[in-house]
């Protein structure tokens, strides 16, 4: 079932900004991303969904139903921000039960409702305490339980932990995903960090400029790249010049299979893990410029006459190499886009 239709939404700023032409559905229960550079309108497209800002044109539709027509606190979504938005002088219950109050909720209903959420976002017996005494990450934690609580049929996340420290931001994230799986909600997430969308989504929706590059599941817009762009953006990757002819693509004396069935110049892009270390007669000569230890895998910085490349290894493949050593080299994928 489709939870949120988005259908050619287009808004437009005056400095040229914004987006169009955004089309995208959120099945009920995924956690979806939208992934991109600052400035691409990731932001534009939630706040317009939520209710803050009035598209040009296009129509947001939630549950069937369309909610242009309707102001952000009619609208079934609750945003998390960046900042934590908690009011400093009121205590946990009160920030919590705040918008259920307003819903005229018993006080029995609200004691219920603000136990529960408590317990789920792993913050149980803090409904005394005040903003100013919980940690970052706890204030974040009660920002996502305020949201909750409002029932939303779509949640909508602003970069909601790029404030926090990267252990806390790796925590939280395990923690929203495990709340997502618990409760079903559905969720529209943005950042401009493409470890966090690899890790917690369903979909990423990748744009740029505007407009979108890439919808797909992690994996594949890691595995499959579909644009220059996206290759660039996701992931660590290497870029060589080759050439495509027949059914062939050229890197020196490399050959691979032609694939996306270009002709001429082509930009080659390889995953540093996708490096293979051969003879020195084999594949493409390069010389070790650098190895560094980075926990389980190892970087290896080589120069070769088709430019600089780095390569992942398992870090007991490099105790033997040293700055200067000369080696072969090839890849066991490639993937090509046309220049």
């Amino acid at each position: 079932m489709i939870q949120l239709s988005i259908q050619n939404l287009a808004k437009r700023y005056k400095t040229g900004e914004g987006v169009s032409g955004i089309n995208l559905d959120v099945k009920k229960g995924q956690l979806v991303t939208l992934l991109g550079p600052s400035g691409c309108g990731k932001t534009t497209v939630l706040r317009s969904v939520g209710g803050f800002l009035e598209p040009d044109s296009g129509d947001i539709l939630i549950e069937g139903q369309s909610v242009l027509k309707l102001p952000p606190e009619k609208r079934p979504t609750a945003m998390v921000f960046q900042g934590y938005n908690l009011w400093p002088h009121m205590n946990v219950y009160n920030n919590l039960a705040f918008g259920l109050k307003i819903r005229k909720k018993s006080k029995k209903e609200i004691d219920e409702a603000v136990h529960r959420v408590l317990e789920l976002v792993r913050l149980p017996g803090t409904e005394k305490k005040y903003p100013g005494e919980l940690s970052g990450g706890q204030q974040q934690r009660i920002a996502v339980a305020r949201a909750f609580l409002l029932e939303p049929a779509v949640l909508l996340l602003d970069e909601p932990f790029s404030a926090l420290d990267a252990k806390l931001r790796h925590e939280m994230r395990e923690e929203l995903r495990d709340i997502q799986s618990r409760t079903g909600l559905t969720m529209v997430f943005v950042t401009h960090d493409q470890e966090e969308a690899l890790s917690i989504s369903d979909t990423i929706v990748v744009m740029n400029a505007g407009h979108i590059e890439q919808m797909a599941s992690p994996q594949e817009i890691y595995d499959h790249p579909r644009t220059l762009f996206t290759a660039q953006f996701i992931g660590k990757m290497n870029f060589l010049q080759g050439t495509a002819n027949g059914s062939l693509v050229h890197v020196k004396q490399l050959q691979f299979a032609n694939t996306a069935s270009l002709q001429g110049e082509v930009k080659i892009a390889i995953r540093p893990e996708d490096i293979i270390f051969v003879g020195t007669e084999e594949g493409l000569s390069a010389k070790v410029h650098q190895v560094m230890i980075l926990g389980h895998y190892a970087e290896v910085s080589l120069e070769t006459e088709c430019g600089a490349l780095k390569a992942f290894l398992p870090r007991d493949a490099v105790k033997d190499l040293q700055a200067g050593q000369l080696v072969g080299i090839t890849f066991s994928k490639v993937l090509t886009y046309k220049i």
